[in-house]
Formats: C-alpha cells, structure tokens, sequence
C-alpha cells in the first residue's frame, strides 16, 4: 500500500493517476494538490498544500507542474522529509529540488511524454548513487503504470532525453500536420487527407514498436529502387534542409533550452 501525494493533475498528472488506478491503486491512498480542484471521484483533491489532511504521511510526492513556477510550488513540501520526492519537470536539476527540500531530501528526476495518457509513454529517469534501490523501483512501478521506463545515471542526458523523447510527440505530430497538408495541395478532400495521416503515422508507429528490424531496414523495406517512395526520399534525406539535419537542429535547440530552465 503506497500513499501516492501527487502535486499538480494537467494532462501528466491526470494520465498518471488513471494509469495508477487502473493498476489497482486505492483512491484513498492518493491526495491531489491541485488549485482547480477538479472532480477526482473517490481520490481526494485540495487545493494548496495547507488542505493536505491531517495525518497524511505520502510515501512518494510526485510534482507535476510546470518548470516555471517550481519554485514556488516545492518548498512546503519539505515538511515531508522521509518521503521520496519525484520530479517530471523538464530542465530542474537534483539540485534545484535538494535546495528548496533540504540536503538530506531523496530525489528522482524523471521525464516522461504525453503518450503516457494512451499508456504507450516511455519515461527517464536519473537520480544520484544514493538513493535506495527501493526508491528506485517505487519510481519504476509507479511510472510503468503509463508506459516503459528507462535510466541514465549522467543528469546532463536528461536535457537530451527531454530533446528526445519528451518534445517529440510534437515533431510527430507536426509530421503527420505536414502530411495531411501536402496532401490537400495534391487535391485530396480534407477528411481523407487527415485520415491518411493519421492512419499512417499510427500504423508506422505500431509496426516500428513491435518489429525488431532498425528503424533504418523498416525505412528500406518501404523504398523500390527508382519508385514512388525513393522520389519522396530522395527530397526528404536531402544533405540540404533534409529531414536528418533538421531533427539534428531541432534536437540540438530543444537541449539547450532545456539547459536554460535549468538556469
């Protein structure tokens, strides 16, 4: 039985919860902070901090608000100081946290993405030698709830993994934007351009998670010689402005942004 304080329920927040829940977790371990106070059903919402219950000792607390107002949001909790403290800010260092919650805080750094709401998320997360394997693995299970965990023990990948894996839903996203709109200009009705997209980029998606083939043989699997495909391609790998060098840009411009949340 694990009391779950989970602070901040957007949209990560709220995916976490589900997926919590539908993994068997009591509503009654859990208390939501969240000023909105939205209808939980069983799971007890407050809205600040001072409405926590009285007697409510978290195992785990989990912030899930945003980088920017951080700081504000952290130091009350230091009141739970044998608690594990989970982060799944982007940019927030060990650090920040172990400065805001005292020195002796225990702390995990985490990032997952939004596909956490479908359950097909993939979450990283980094935390120093010291922490309790027990704590690692209370951070594992609660986070395999919404999709797959991974580790790195160097916190300066987590501005990669951010650039990576927490960004890029939205260059997928844009992807099949960008799909949807070639094919309306190629004269395709609106509602069948989207659905295109759509089913393409979904399907791709599923194939790629379950074959055990490289990324690389998928794309040639794809790709006749001198056909339809390898014309599109031809266009999209292009040394100049292709596909390759632009993710390498957008990628290099998300890590260093996150670098400058760290501050």
């Amino acid at each position: 039985m694990t009391k779950i304080l989970l602070v901040g329920c957007g949209k990560m927040g709220s995916a976490m919860l589900a997926g919590w829940l539908e993994r068997g977790t009591s509503p009654g371990d859990v208390v939501v902070v969240e000023p909105s106070c939205p209808d939980l059903g069983s799971v007890r919402v407050v809205a600040s901090h001072a409405a926590i219950p009285e007697g409510f000792v978290p195992h785990v607390v989990i912030f899930a608000v945003k980088p920017q107002v951080m700081a504000d949001v952290v130091p009350p909790y230091a009141r739970f100081g044998t608690s594990l403290f989970l982060s799944i800010a982007a940019g927030k260092t060990i650090a920040f946290f172990r400065s805001l919650l005292g020195p002796d805080a225990v702390i995990v750094r985490a990032m997952p993405n939004t596909p956490a709401a479908v359950r097909r998320g993939i979450t990283v997360c980094c935390a120093e030698a010291s922490v309790p394997a027990q704590a690692r693995d209370l951070c594992g299970s609660l986070l395999e709830a919404v999709g797959e965990v991974g580790w790195v023990d160097d916190e300066a990948l987590m501005d990669v993994v951010t650039a990576v894996s927490g960004s890029g839903p939205a260059y997928i996203f844009l992807l099949a934007e960008a799909m949807e709109a070639a094919g309306l200009a190629q004269g395709l009705p609106p509602a069948l351009a989207e659905r295109l997209a759509r089913a393409t980029v979904a399907g791709a998606g599923e194939l790629l998670r379950l074959s055990s083939e490289t990324t690389q043989q998928l794309r040639q699997n794809v790709t006749s010689p001198g056909g339809t495909t390898a014309a599109a391609l031809a266009v999209l790998m292009a040394e100049k402005n292709g596909i390759p060098g632009l993710m390498s840009e957008a990628v290099a411009a998300a890590t260093r942004r996150g670098r400058e949340l760290a501050g």
